[in-house]
């Protein structure tokens, strides 16, 4: 029997919980949009958005998870009984051209959600509970990483959330991505005087970007290699005694990523063993200091296809989902949430200007318009209504749950 059907009474009233609060939202979203945060330090988004869901009755935790701008809001039905919806709130921006990927939208997607879910509970009390989490530092932070690592996902059995972008959709594929600094540790010497009593930290540096170059010959279309140097030396006649550089390597799955990072790894040991630098303690290794490890994004196909399919009444139209996965996008660790519980990462289509794609300035411009703010309410109606056919509908549930190939544990996450 389809949810939908089911919750057509229910659905009237989510939808209009949404609509009624569209001018608080696009109030908090200017707002955010006005005063952009850089990963972990998005007190202003944080604190506008605690305040405003404890407003509106959630029983709200601010600063959770060991994490000063992460918070958790929740509400129950019939005292907790039942399954449990959740919805995630980012709200961090991009360094120099602001919120270019829109998490002013994505923040109130997830408020937007959880009202709907709430709403449905006060008036037709339905057993239940919905968690909004504030998941900060997105942007190469690893936020949900953090807060998976201190239980923050334990209890809950979906998690959704909707992504702005030129695009509509459940099913597009997102690179696992892992990212590392690696330093070289060399000798000084005068560069023109005594350049054969010098180890050279940016000899080796060079020989590996090299190493990196040629073994990209030999890697699949869809990996990717890219990093800068960030400490090459001090000046030009004396022999770099240290070096440093960030590099990022993503893959389609978080397998290949693996095979992939540990030939990487060997282009910079291989550096190293070559020019004899060493790391700290002697060895003949470089230092490699990983940081946040991205998973691809696990979509739960019966919750990306019922998102689709609530959006369709809103003549949304979506590629067959065969297309969307063929097209690889960027990373985010929604991924990592995606292996611990069934979840999707679904796509909404905000029309910016041909060529300002997302992490562009024409998308930072096109995140504040009406356009993008009416397209946000239909995809946050989209999740609503997908976490309240999970809620009610049992044989949906248990097709989602059917579906879920993932179950990893937050040390596999990390």
């Amino acid at each position: 029997m389809s949810g939908i059907n089911l919750t057509s009474e229910y659905a009237k009233t989510a939808e209009e919980a949404i609509n009624d609060k569209s001018k608080d939202l696009r109030s908090i979203s200017l707002k955010i949009h006005e005063k952009p945060e850089l990963a972990f330090k998005e007190t202003f988004a944080h604190d506008l958005l605690v305040k405003y869901l404890k407003d509106e009755g959630f029983e709200v935790k601010p600063s959770a998870y060991g994490i000063e701008t992460a918070f958790v809001a929740e509400f129950s039905s019939k005292g907790g009984e039942g399954k449990v919806v959740s919805f995630n709130s980012e709200y961090d921006a991009l360094p120099g051209i602001g919120h270019a990927c829109g998490h002013n939208l994505i923040a109130i997607s997830g408020v937007a959600a959880a009202i709907a879910i709430k709403a449905v509970f006060e008036k037709h009390q339905i057993p239940g509970k919905v968690k909004l989490f504030g998941t900060p530092a997105e942007e190469g932070g690893g936020g949900k990483i953090l807060m998976i690592k201190e239980g923050a996902y334990d209890d809950v059995d979906v998690s959704l959330m909707v992504h702005p972008s030129p695009f509509d959709g459940s099913f597009y594929s997102y690179f696992a991505v892992t990212s590392f600094k690696i330093e070289y540790f060399g000798k000084n010497a005068h560069a023109a005087g005594l350049p054969w009593e010098g180890i050279n930290a940016l000899d080796a540096m060079i020989l590996a970007y090299n190493n990196i170059g040629l073994l990209r010959q030999q890697i699949k279309p869809t990996d990717r290699i890219h990093g800068i140097i960030t400490n090459g030396g001090e000046a030009p006649n004396v022999i770099p005694d240290y070096t440093s550089a960030d590099f990022i390597i993503r893959s389609k799955t978080i397998d290949e990523l693996n095979s992939l990072k540990s030939r990487v790894y060997n282009c910079f040991i291989a550096a190293g063993k070559a020019t004899g630098c060493t790391e700290e303690n002697g060895t003949k290794d470089p230092k490699i200091t990983p940081k946040a490890k991205y998973f691809d994004v696990n979509t739960n196909i019966p919750l990306g296809e019922r998102y689709e399919e609530h959006l369709k009444k809103f003549k949304i139209d979506f590629k067959p989902r065969v297309e969307q996965t063929d097209i690889v996008l960027g990373s985010t660790d929604q991924g990592n949430v995606t292996y611990l519980v069934p979840g999707i990462h679904s796509l909404y289509d905000i029309k910016p200007p041909k060529g300002s794609a997302n992490h562009t300035i024409g998308f930072t411009d096109v995140a504040k318009t009406e356009f993008a703010h009416e397209a946000t309410l239909i995809a946050s109606k989209g999740i609503a209504l997908t976490a309240l056919d999970f809620l009610i509908d049992d044989e949906f549930a248990k097709q989602v749950k059917d579906a879920f190939n993932g179950g990893l544990s937050w040390k596999d996450l990390m």
